[in-house]
């Protein structure tokens, strides 16, 4: 069900699993907004790292953007305005920075993506979930491809990327993929 597949990914997320996210229809623009995602812990500070070395492959100086809940991001985040496309920086909070150290670029900053619970319920409900159980209303949000490749698509994209890669769970509808 929803119910528990939000719980169980909130729980591979905050256990530092790799998730790739792929739910119902994909978005289209230049970023990951939460249905073609793969999503980390902001809390760990070797995310970044991790995330480089097993999936993305990205240049170390590369910083993750955070998903957060839109009526949350002012509890983290300070910006005179904020942003459901991840568009924008905000600075991080003084007293949040040590909460999300994945997120947060070395000049205390963070290219925020909002989530309303009204346009995009699932991604809401799975950062709910992960803010139920962590303490903290946002999960790392980055694009569902491997270097070189465009975005996934469909279905088949989504388990080849995972497939060739290391992350550890595959969400793709309500149904859960897992390496042994």
């Amino acid at each position: 069900t929803d119910t528990e597949l939000f719980k169980y990914i909130a729980r591979k997320i905050q256990d530092n699993k790799i998730v790739g996210w792929f739910q119902g229809r994909m978005e289209f623009g230049p970023r990951a907004l939460g249905n073609r995602s793969i999503l980390a812990n902001p809390g760990n500070p070797d995310m970044k790292d991790l995330l480089n070395s097993r999936v993305k492959d990205r240049e170390s100086f590369r910083p993750y953007a955070p998903a957060v809940l839109e009526e949350r991001a002012g509890d983290f985040f300070k910006a005179k305005q904020f942003s459901s496309f991840m568009l924008l920086a905000a600075q991080v909070r003084e007293d949040k920075k040590s909460l999300i150290p994945a997120v947060t670029h070395i000049d205390g900053s963070a290219r925020v993506q909002v989530v309303n619970k009204e346009t995009n319920p699932r991604f809401w409900l799975l950062i709910k979930e992960f803010e139920n159980i962590a303490g903290i209303p946002l999960v790392i949000n980055t694009s569902f491809n491997l270097r070189g490749e465009p975005v996934v698509c469909t279905p088949d994209d989504a388990i080849n990327s995972f497939k060739m890669s290391q992350m550890d769970c595959l969400a793709l509808g309500n149904f859960i993929i897992e390496r042994p």
